[in-house]
């Protein structure tokens, strides 16, 4: 992919954040939602699909200065499905995206697991990269509709509780030439619980939010500006979907995960690796281990006056979809648009 891809509409780049609390987004990282908030119904796409498969559950293993993170642009809110004709298969492999050496790139996983166990999915996808001298952050949609291999096509969200890790690395290599090394999964328990441990976090919360919250008989809302919250409210903002798209939840889960690696700078992290790698190593499921992260730290001290690119898969890089017959809707992705993306994320030209 070139820049003119990018340049022509492809991607949403947003302002840059200052990467020092990088260690937080190698334990922690955001849910997103747990149920489909789909847009209003708009003319159908012809198309045939396999049938929707049933998920396979998967056991769960085991104050500073504040700097205010720069309000952000509005993201793109869902866009009108087309109703022009589209068939649709397995598509080809796509072309592996060149890595250089050294760098690291790190699945942050959020799921819609229940205390009491069951199927689940992994709603919230963002793709940590660290190369020589920079970080990316790329957040992925839960409806992109991929092949998963082995299986079938399908949305994304579906591939973790089907095979782990493993298939959804295989998923994204796959479909947009790009495999994670790395994993860091956790639910809505374990992520509450991650919050209250830092007593609480403040978030930069570019926009307001008023939307439906257990518990409370009137909308609640937030915003804009920062907002002090605990795990719960934490939570509550990620997940809402009754008044916003999927694609403005791709940036209330990147605030909240920027506002929790700032209270663990404010808290020094990364001189505290072993101690907090211990503190929350019970709330998430990772193949990262410690003797790893202390050989990272180096190169994250690094970066303290480097920056955060992040970036959304968004409606300029995929086509909405309906299914037919059950109005189930989807995000068909355009994989040269994303491979744009992709190449961007990982410091190509």
């Amino acid at each position: 992919m070139n820049p003119a891809a990018l340049r022509a509409g492809a991607a949403l780049r947003l302002p840059v954040i200052p990467a020092r609390p990088l260690f937080a987004l190698l334990l922690l990282f955001i849910l997103n939602a747990c149920s489909s908030g789909a847009p209003a119904a708009t003319p159908m796409i012809t198309v045939t699909l396999p049938a929707q498969p049933s998920a396979t559950a998967t056991p769960f293993g085991p104050q500073g200065t504040y700097e205010a993170t720069p309000a952000l642009p509005p993201w793109d809110e869902a866009p009108t499905l087309v109703a022009t004709p589209v068939a649709t298969g397995v598509p080809p492999a796509a072309a592996p995206i060149p890595r250089p050496a050294g760098q690291v790139s790190i699945l942050l996983l959020g799921s819609d697991q229940r205390p009491d166990g069951g199927s689940f999915r992994t709603d919230t996808i963002l793709l940590l990269t660290l190369g020589d001298g920079f970080v990316s952050l790329v957040s992925f949609p839960r409806d992109l509709y991929v092949y998963i291999p082995g299986w079938q096509m399908q949305r994304i969200n579906t591939a973790y509780p089907h095979g782990g890790f493993e298939l959804l690395a295989d998923t994204l290599a796959y479909n947009f030439g790009i495999r994670p090394q790395y994993f860091v999964l956790t639910n809505f328990t374990g992520f509450k619980d991650i919050v209250d441990s830092l007593g609480g976090i403040e978030v930069e919360t570019a926009r307001a939010l008023t939307d439906q919250r257990d518990g409370y008989p009137n909308p609640y809302t937030i915003g804009p500006g920062l907002v002090p919250m605990d795990g719960d409210t934490a939570l509550w903002y990620v997940r809402a979907r009754y008044t916003t798209s999927d694609y403005d939840r791709l940036r209330r889960a990147q605030e909240v995960l920027i506002a929790i690696g700032r209270k663990l700078l404010s808290l020094d992290g990364l001189n505290r690796i072993p101690e907090l790698y211990s503190l929350y190593r019970a709330s998430v499921e990772t193949n990262l281990d410690l003797e790893f992260l202390l050989q990272l730290a180096p190169r994250l001290h690094s970066l303290d006056m480097q920056h955060v690119e992040r970036y959304e898969i968004g409606a300029g890089q995929v086509t909405p979809w309906m299914e037919p017959e059950s109005g189930a809707q989807y995000l068909l992705p355009k994989p040269d648009a994303i491979q744009a993306i992709l190449q961007q994320a990982v410091g190509l030209p």
